[in-house]
């Protein structure tokens, strides 16, 4: 039995001699003095020997002399603040069975966007502070004393006391209200089983809209309700999908979503009160863009997936944590897919795949499933392994195991572990029991290791060679292995071979999986691996592969996904040093006319990030390598042209949009001074048709390109348009743009801004991912003079990442890696270790593929060749 206090210190994870069963709750925020005051009475059962309960809270003021747990008074009670837990001791074992545990406490409305925290809004020209709760990962320690953590599950009842004006919001509908002249108490309903992580309080002025079927509504800033019917009807639809695909009925009584201003990640998936930042939750038909529509109706088919995975079946521990939004994000796609199939969302999938890859690629990256050793730790993992390669593992063992399997064991396993807790293994077993395949044996070489293959193919006579290796950017070859699920076609998809690659090499006869009917003769033949990208590796083929593969691009032979696969797995290939920049870019000469937006979209990133190496590694070809890239998108663009046409599609004005900007960013002048004269008549009249929300931004992106510290007009014009607009959507467009400007000093401007009241805090990663390649250096010595400013300010380890990702990772020198290395030396800190670590790989990375850029003997030659090709 434990003797002291001291001893539960340095722990994961709290002991489990005691659980919570049931909270009850009241609180009362006040929200001119920014602070909460509250009482809990906890149910606890105990379960072993123990004269200790042991709990968490972080900043809050216990109140000592009010603690009590059934009659006995506590004999020593210790806060350990960095630990993050209340240490509560008897002077005599307690009593095994169920004790209520009563405490008060006070709090902070603090200013972080965590715990329970305040944020501020306008109403009627007046402004005031709204009460917010973000307590995932581990912050409902913050605003009462809770087990925090996933498994301890328990039903939660709670009272809000607040200004009788206002509306204050729970997971649960209210029971009743009572009145006292200016504070009402609000009852809620007592929830079913859940995490403390999903509790969440919502208390200022809003108005809603609801659903007329269901007990959905959207809660907005007074006034904006128009703008929330959009994700009332993707809210509604997505909740009717889930419940037939599940096969269990939506789990609660009501489901709210609502708009918060201030609000650190995009969305929060709470039981029954979902947040959202205002641009994931908002559209209005005439200030937001086709983009931004998308992005609504994914963000809000993601949290309300969370309602089944996640809120109904929670993750164990946070190791689990990709179980969680793996799993989310995955089936969001799923959700509008159905809802808007004309969005071809599919096929846009592989941009998650795509920044998967990416991160992976780095040795600094961690498995799906990551050790977790203590609650600073958990923020780092909410990362592109845990959404996106965990979302794309969920997509290869699908189209693995067959839609309708996998469906038959999701339902299984929601069903097996609703109301409860479950790890990675759990859902292996219920897959692997309903489909009959080694689904554990196969994804645990996917979610225990980091990395993953690249395939080695090779033709040899009549049999295809297959080697796998870990594929890494920096160019070195890991030691990890996987079973490989290889899907294969040659010549046409009509004829199709699937495997599991277990071994190291495999070779397979050609017959194996050629269609029959197959006559181009053999000059035409093309083999594919990876058909339509569902696996989580990349394919390096021989030079006859590759060069039937560039023939197939040309005579449109290819899907989509297999012509975005291509492309994406020659730059990662180009990047790691094992093919040339010059058949890199004598790839992407073979998609010069291509005019689909899911394929140009990728086609776009890939010049952009060649564009921008090309200025360190080759500066006298970069204009020459811009002109070809410029070609390369510009038929498409000409055909789009800047006006909507009647009856375009969706994904065509997202195209506009995209190459638009891909043209300004590659200093394309005829498209910057087109942005450049719409932008003048669209400052003097913002109603005019001439720059709708789908083309503003490449046009604020053109006016920057032209502004100096000397000619600054545009820079002020951009201002004026920020502080004139109410519009979130708006804002961020003109965020992303201030930053952008080739000058040092308009940089260094930007980035001061973002110390004024005039941006939140959530929004300063717009300003951060805009930083011209000119003002890399400013921005440096900008982080470095306000660095401890910086990290007071935006402390989360999201929102401090953001800073070091976007200001280190843009360098390409040993020599700038082991400056920023030394700076931090001295200066690191959990919260950011990791991305700190990943953005100096990125420089190294980019160092050393300058350095085989430069040792191309003949890339000035194909660069001439191409443009003569163009020309």
């Amino acid at each position: 039995m434990a003797d002291s206090p001291a001893q539960f210190r340095g722990q994961a994870r709290l002991p489990r001699f005691a659980a919570p069963l049931r909270y009850d709750l009241r609180l009362r925020p006040d929200l001119a003095a920014c602070t909460f005051s509250g009482a809990a009475a906890v149910a606890v059962a105990v379960s072993a020997p123990t004269r200790f309960l042991v709990l968490n809270a972080a900043e809050l003021d216990v109140d000592r002399a009010s603690i009590r747990f059934q009659d006995l008074v506590p004999t020593d009670v210790t806060q350990f603040e960095e630990d993050e837990i209340l240490v509560i001791g008897f002077d005599r074992e307690l009593t095994i069975g169920e004790g209520v545990l009563a405490m008060d406490f006070t709090g902070t409305l603090n200013d972080q966007m965590r715990g329970f925290y305040r944020s501020k809004y306008v109403c009627n020209g007046e402004s005031r502070n709204m009460a917010v709760t973000q307590f995932e990962a581990a912050d409902a320690r913050r605003c009462f004393p809770c087990w925090d953590e996933p498994a301890f599950k328990a039903k939660f009842k709670l009272t809000l006391e607040v200004p009788s004006d206002l509306i204050a919001l729970s997971n649960m509908p209210v029971v009743k209200e009572t009145v006292s002249g200016p504070i009402k108490t609000v009852y809620y309903e007592e929830s079913p089983l859940m995490s403390t992580y999903l509790v969440a309080i919502v208390v200022g002025l809003f108005d809603y809209i609801e659903s007329s079927t269901s007990e959905v509504r959207v809660y907005t800033q007074v006034g904006k309700t128009n703008q929330g019917t959009f994700a009332l009807d993707v809210g509604v639809k997505s909740l009717d999908l889930y419940k037939d695909y599940f096969a269990t009925p939506y789990p609660l009584p009501k489901l709210d979503m609502i708009a918060i201003p201030d609000f650190a990640a995009g969305a929060m998936e709470n039981y029954g009160l979902v947040t959202y930042r205002e641009t994931a939750l908002l559209y209005d038909e005439l200030q937001s863009s086709a983009s931004n529509k998308q992005q609504v109706a994914i963000t809000v088919a993601h949290e309300l997936a969370h309602q089944w995975f996640g809120n109904l079946v929670t993750m164990e521990w946070w190791t689990h944590l990709w179980l969680n939004e793996g799993f989310a994000s995955w089936v969001s796609y799923l959700a509008v897919d159905s809802l808007f199939p004309e969005w071809n969302n599919w096929t846009q999938f592989l941009d998650e795949t795509t920044s998967g890859l990416r991160l992976d690629a780095l040795a600094e990256s961690h498995p799906i499933e990551v050790e977790i050793n203590h609650a600073s730790e958990i923020d780092a993992i909410f990362d592109s392994i845990s959404y996106d390669k965990g979302a794309s593992v969920i997509r290869m063992l699908q189209s693995y195991l067959g839609a309708e399997r996998f469906q038959k064991a999701l339902a299984s396993y929601i069903k097996k572990y609703a109301y409860s807790n479950a790890k990675t293994e759990d859902l292996w077993a219920v897959l692997e029991e309903e489909s009959g395949e080694p689904v554990k044996d196969l994804m645990t070489t996917w979610t225990k290791q980091q990395g993953y293959p690249v395939i080695y193919a090779k033709l040899n006579g009549q049999y295809l060679e297959l080697e796998q290796a870990q594929f890494l950017s920096d160019g070195s070859s890991g030691t990890g292995m996987w079973i490989v699920p290889i899907t294969s076609c040659c010549g046409s998809y009509d004829a199709q071979k699937k495997f599991l690659l277990k071994e190291k090499t495999d070779k397979m006869h050609i017959k194996e999986f050629t269609a029959s009917q197959s006559s181009d003769g053999d000059k035409n033949i093309w083999i594919k691996l990876n058909i339509d990208q569902t696996g989580f590796y990349r394919v390096k083929y021989d030079d006859e592969l590759a060069a039937g593969l560039v023939n197939a691009i040309k005579a449109k032979k290819l899907s989509l996904m297999d012509k975005i696969g291509i492309v994406e797995d020659s730059y990662a290939l180009s990047v790691a040093r094992k093919q040339t920049l010059t058949s890199l870019l004598r790839l992407l000469n073979a998609y010069h006319d291509e005019s689909d937006y899911t394929v140009l979209s990728h086609v776009t990133s890939v010049c952009l990030s060649i564009s921008k190496i090309s200025v360190d590694a080759t500066p006298d070809l970069n204009n020459d390598i811009k002109k070809l890239l410029i070609n390369l998108l510009l038929p498409a663009a000409i055909k789009l042209g800047w006006d909507r046409k009647d009856g375009e599609s969706h994904l065509d004005v997202m195209l506009r949009s995209l190459l638009l900007i891909g043209l300004v960013r590659l200093g394309h002048n005829e498209t910057i001074n087109e942005g450049v004269r719409r932008f003048h008549i669209f400052f003097e009249d913002r109603k005019t048709s001439l720059l709708p929300p789908d083309t503003r931004k490449a046009a604020y992106l053109a006016v920057m390109r032209t502004v100096s510290m000397s000619n600054r007009s545009g820079y002020d014009a951009l201002l004026k348009i920020y502080r004139e607009t109410a519009e979130p959507q708006e804002k961020s467009r003109v965020l992303g743009s201030l930053s952008s400007s080739p000058d040092k000093d308009i940089v260094l401007e930007a980035l001061n801004f973002m110390f004024t009241d005039e941006v939140r805090n959530q929004d300063s990663y717009y300003i951060l991912g805009g930083i011209s390649l000119e003002g890399r250096d400013v921005a440096w010595t900008w982080l470095k003079t306000n660095w401890d400013h910086v990290l007071k300010t935006w402390n989360s380890s999201s929102l401090i990442s953001d800073f070091i990702n976007s200001i280190v990772s843009p360098f390409t020198s040993e020599e700038k890696a082991a400056e920023v290395s030394e700076f931090f030396a001295c200066r690191m800190k959990p919260s950011f270790q990791r991305a700190l670590k990943q953005s100096l790989e990125r420089v190294r990375i980019s160092a050393r593929w300058i350095e085989s850029i430069r040792s191309e003997p003949s890339l000035g030659e194909a660069v001439q060749e191409l443009l003569r090709g163009a020309a």
